[in-house]
């Protein structure tokens, strides 16, 4: 699966995929470039049944610090049509990540300013470093956090992302706890250890579980408590019946492992 791109690194490990936002010199700011190729292999990742969980990150020493400024000289003379083009392809990408059916997990290195704060929210752990800095500042130069804000507003809520959006504050990995943006900060030698022990949880877990897992949590939000009672029966009943849930109905009453977890 491994491709040769120009601003991100795809690599994979046994069962994990591991994506590197890969402009280390410009604390991995993205342009449209990065777009395309993060789209690129989070559509390849979909489709790899090999791999089971996704890691995000950044190479250097931030995670990312939001848009290029060179893409905005560009997209600053675009048509609104242009702009629309973009900011969709922005906001697709952020669904892909968002929809994967498998584990997604944010590690968070360094600064995650404005579109690296909505690429961790996209995902469905956050890990982060302590020294790491987050913020929304589009407000500061006369735009908004517009494509990311469904991402963020699920992990934060309304009443934090009222005061962030509307402030762009900058705020440190605590407070990022605090709000609920990430779910650990650990001191930066620690990080990668965390990591990989949460990988490691995930690959005990039955991927087709974890993949409806997924869809119950986006789904659930938006259903009444009468779609969802239909919904759900459904979902638990077709699981029990599947081979991935026989086997583990089986394995737990045989007390040995799952066939996926060996």
């Amino acid at each position: 699966m491994p491709e040769n791109y120009e601003t991100i690194i795809l690599s994979v490990e046994g069962q994990a995929a591991r994506v590197w936002l890969n402009r280390p010199e410009i604390h991995n700011a993205f342009n449209a470039t990065m777009i395309r190729e993060l789209a690129d292999a989070f559509e390849r990742i979909a489709g790899d049944q090999g791999v089971r969980v996704v890691v995000l990150s950044g190479k250097g020493p931030s995670f990312c610090a939001g848009a290029d400024l060179n893409w905005m000289r560009e997209i600053i003379k675009y048509s609104f049509d242009q702009n629309l083009e973009e900011s969709l392809a922005i906001a697709e990408l952020h669904y892909k990540i968002y929809s994967l059916p498998k584990p997604t997990i944010a590690r968070v290195n360094g600064t995650a300013i404005g579109g690296g704060t909505g690429f961790l929210s996209a995902c469905d752990v956050v890990i982060a470093a302590g020294g790491a800095k987050f913020g929304l500042s589009e407000v500061k130069i006369g735009l908004v956090p517009a494509a990311i804000s469904p991402f963020v507003l699920r992990r934060i809520g309304e009443s934090q992302a009222r005061r962030y959006f509307l402030s762009g504050e900058r705020f440190d990995a605590a407070r990022a706890l605090e709000i609920g943006l990430v779910n650990e900060a650990v001191p930066a030698e620690e990080l990668d250890a965390k990591v990989d022990e949460l990988v490691g949880a995930l690959l005990t877990s039955g991927p087709e579980a974890l993949a409806s897992c997924k869809e119950l949590l986006k789904n659930i939000p938006g259903m009444s408590f009468e779609e969802a009672k239909t919904y759900t029966a459904r979902m638990i009943a077709g699981l029990r019946i599947s081979p991935e849930g026989q086997e583990g109905m089986a394995s737990f009453l045989e007390k040995r492992k799952p066939k996926w977890a060996r």
